[in-house]
């Protein structure tokens, strides 16, 4: 399964999920402003802060997006939001 971890508020992430889109693939995306559960598992996975990560079978495969990213903030308030795109 891939997943998306981003922020509704950052341009890469964005930028990611049009081309994972237009290349037709399959994803979950994760809302790691809205989604704490969501950004303790981006954390755990790899080490820091910055969205947009892709996630494939549970091994990241890329941080950032052309060499630049969005720091999230620590602190997430919220149940969590979570898409799925087919």
């Amino acid at each position: 399964m891939l997943e998306l971890f981003g922020s509704s508020g950052c341009s890469y992430t964005q930028e990611m999920r049009e081309w994972l889109e237009f290349s037709r693939r399959d994803f979950v995306e994760f809302d790691v402003d809205a989604d704490a559960a969501a950004l303790d598992r981006m954390r755990e996975a790899t080490g820091q802060r910055t969205v947009p990560v892709l996630i494939e079978d549970g091994k990241v495969i890329q941080i950032g997006w052309q060499g630049r990213g969005c720091v999230v903030g620590s602190r997430v308030v919220g149940g969590g939001s979570q898409t799925h795109h087919a």
